[in-house]
């Protein structure tokens, strides 16, 4: 078996396609959701749930429930696919940016219905 070179593995990583779009943490004990936005939705997810498991997330209202209610009681559900273009010059976070907005402006995941702060104009 040949080993690859650090420049071969480096070529095959960034061609490697992710899940790409939009998800929320649905909290299934109050209904809550945060909604959130990534080109590598499943990362995001990781390191959300790496945060809120060692309890330093940053959203602390998000936090509270999670420790309060536990894992268990939260969901992770993709909302929103971005699918790759043939174009080489896309911006997939451009892109990402766009659908995330436009699910904010359709679920309102603040205040009483979810974890999410508005964004200042």
């Amino acid at each position: 078996m040949e080993m690859k070179t650090k420049r071969a593995l480096k070529e095959q990583y960034k061609e490697m396609k992710f899940k790409m779009g939009v998800y929320q943490l649905r909290n299934t004990a109050n209904g809550k959701i945060f909604v959130d936005s990534g080109t590598n939705v499943d990362a995001r997810w990781n390191k959300h749930r790496f945060q809120l498991c060692n309890g330093v997330h940053p959203n602390t209202e998000l936090q509270a429930d999670w420790n309060e209610y536990g894992e268990a009681a939260f969901v992770n559900e993709f909302l929103e696919a971005l699918k790759y273009s043939d174009k080489p010059d896309t911006n997939y976070q451009k892109e990402v940016a766009t659908l995330e907005e436009m699910c904010l402006e359709e679920l309102q995941p603040y205040g009483d219905s979810g974890y999410n702060r508005r964004k200042r104009k």
